[in-house]
């Protein structure tokens, strides 16, 4: 937030990673897992829905963000609601695991094509790719639900990817790019 940009951040990326964070969310609710066991992507809902608002508003597109953000909201109520058909959320959970893979190489594939990761946090980034390898072994043990299982493995897999670009493009500066 500091650096005031948006710059190597995928605003396409974002939105796939949202998708999938919040449909984890709500398929954990449904099925009343342990808030342990999708709290997380409740609060990755959250952080990843505000990046996208920053890209947005750092993009000076203020105004568009703010029908991101009430948009979002408002899907988000439905699907935590009774209303939304279970088969739907088992439909969106089986989805993440191609959107999970292909939020993370958008951003993997910009990049490499920058050759820099841009304002990409190695913190955050380390934090998602620690986050969902233990979370392989957590969704184990509380929901032995295959989907959940199984797109935690992707996301683990695809998270090191990026976290092992960080590491490759560390003293690399970023150069400017175009816009997502």
């Amino acid at each position: 937030m500091a650096a005031k940009s948006g710059e190597g951040i995928s605003l396409t990326s974002v939105v796939l990673e949202i998708v999938a964070v919040s449909s984890s969310c709500a398929y954990g609710y449904a099925k009343k897992f342990p808030f342990s066991a999708y709290g997380d992507s409740a609060f990755l809902a959250l952080q990843t829905s505000l990046i996208g608002f920053l890209v947005m508003m750092y993009n000076r597109q203020s105004s568009k963000g703010f029908a991101y953000l009430l948009g979002y909201a408002c899907i988000m109520g439905y699907l935590m609601s009774s209303l939304v058909p279970l088969q739907l959320l088992v439909a969106l959970q089986a989805a993440n695991m191609p959107i999970v893979a292909t939020s993370k190489m958008i951003q993997a594939f910009a990049n490499y094509r920058n050759g820099s990761t841009g304002q990409l946090s190695a913190v955050t980034i380390f934090l998602l790719f620690a986050g969902s390898a233990a979370r392989i072994f957590t969704s184990v043990q509380e929901t032995g639900d295959n989907l959940v299982i199984l797109t935690f493995i992707v996301a683990t897999i695809c998270n090191g990817i990026l976290f092992f670009q960080i590491v490759y493009y560390w003293n690399v500066k970023s150069v400017p790019t175009k816009r997502d």
